[in-house]
């Protein structure tokens, strides 16, 4: 589907202004930003800068308008298509009915190669494979993986745990029909961001309790790992850095009901009582983040129980930094660094 002009304009503007002279640029995001001993880039300072002069937030009253404007705003900052990778939509088998998913397969990419099957971002509410599909691309030919990237159920309509069982399904599903998405049975990775990470995090556990195959690889790029405590990088980045605290607290209302006990695994991670026997991880966060110490508490739990973990933070970024790729150039590095370590741990 054609994007429509005014929103073609708005990315066309948006992504200039990240090809003016350094002087110019720093002059629009305003004086440099340094918290907690860190550097916010340049690319990240402006771009949060643009998104204020539009008025643009990641949650816009309504879960309907909030996830209508996700969609638009897409473009704005996602840049054009990568390519060449094939896509091919796939309905994947559930208990509760079949998920849509999208696979990505770079152009040449031998048969039996590595998968990662991917859960995108957005709270559990507003994500979708579109608002992830560059992310997916990027991942998919810099890594030399397929991308298998689920349309998991979001909430409130499917509230937790809907989507910690569709995330299983996933997987399983690419474990038992490997063959014929072209992927090695042996080396299927999880991986996502945000709420995706969590997803991942969440299924590489339940694959271990289950006996059953388990992950090569778990990808956790700044994951919620643990709703049951509150972190010091909640309150140093609670507000005007993309992710905000009330943001994170609108998430939770929609996607967690009344009741349910905050240190299940299934929805905080980081409270498993084991983890050892999970698979290796990467775990990326970024230094202006509220989720940045949940995530790196689960890597340090991760290599207390002996899992092989390496924990990278990208100090001068912002959360939802995957799908920046459009503007600017240090959000691309942070995320071909990424596809490297994800192409390194499945190769």
């Amino acid at each position: 589907m054609a994007i429509p002009l005014p929103v073609r304009a708005q990315a066309a503007a948006s992504q200039l202004a990240f090809w003016l002279p350094t002087p110019v640029r720093r002059a629009v995001a305003g004086r440099p930003v340094r918290i907690d001993g860190q550097d916010l880039a340049l690319d990240a300072q402006l771009l949060l800068r643009l998104q204020k002069i539009a008025r643009a937030e990641l949650v816009q009253g309504s879960v309907e308008r909030s996830r209508a404007l996700l969609d638009t705003g897409r473009h704005l900052v996602s840049g054009k298509p990568i390519e060449p990778v094939s896509v091919r939509e796939i309905a994947v088998p559930t208990p509760d009915g079949d998920l849509p998913a999208t696979l990505y397969t770079p152009v040449g990419l031998p048969e039996k190669s590595p998968l990662l099957v991917f859960f995108h971002g957005g709270g559990w509410v507003i994500g979708t494979r579109s608002s992830h599909d560059n992310a997916a691309r990027f991942l998919a030919k810099h890594a030399g993986v397929r991308v298998l990237s689920i349309e998991y159920r979001l909430a409130p309509e499917f509230p937790f745990p809907a989507a910690t069982e569709d995330a299983l399904a996933a997987f399983e599903y690419a474990v038992a029909k490997a063959g014929d998405l072209g992927a090695d049975p042996d080396r299927i990775a999880v991986g996502g961001d945000s709420a995706g990470g969590n997803l991942a995090a969440v299924t590489a556990q339940q694959a271990v309790r289950r006996g059953g195959p388990v992950p090569a690889f778990q990808l956790l790029i700044y994951p919620a790992t643990d709703f049951a405590r509150r972190y010091r990088s909640q309150d140093l980045f609670a507000e005007n850095l993309f992710l905000t605290d009330v943001h994170m607290k609108w998430f939770e209302g929609h996607y967690v009901p009344e009741g349910t006990d905050l240190t299940d695994p299934r929805l905080s991670p980081l409270h498993a009582e084991h983890l050892s026997g999970l698979p290796p991880a990467l775990v990326v966060t970024a230094g202006f983040d509220p989720l940045r110490d949940e995530g790196e508490a689960y890597a340090e739990k991760l290599r207390e129980a002996g899992v092989p973990v390496a924990l990278r933070r990208h100090e001068d970024l912002i959360h939802g930094f995957i799908n920046f790729t459009g503007v600017g150039t240090r959000f691309r590095e942070a995320l071909a660094e990424t596809a490297g370590a994800l192409r390194q741990g499945l190769h």
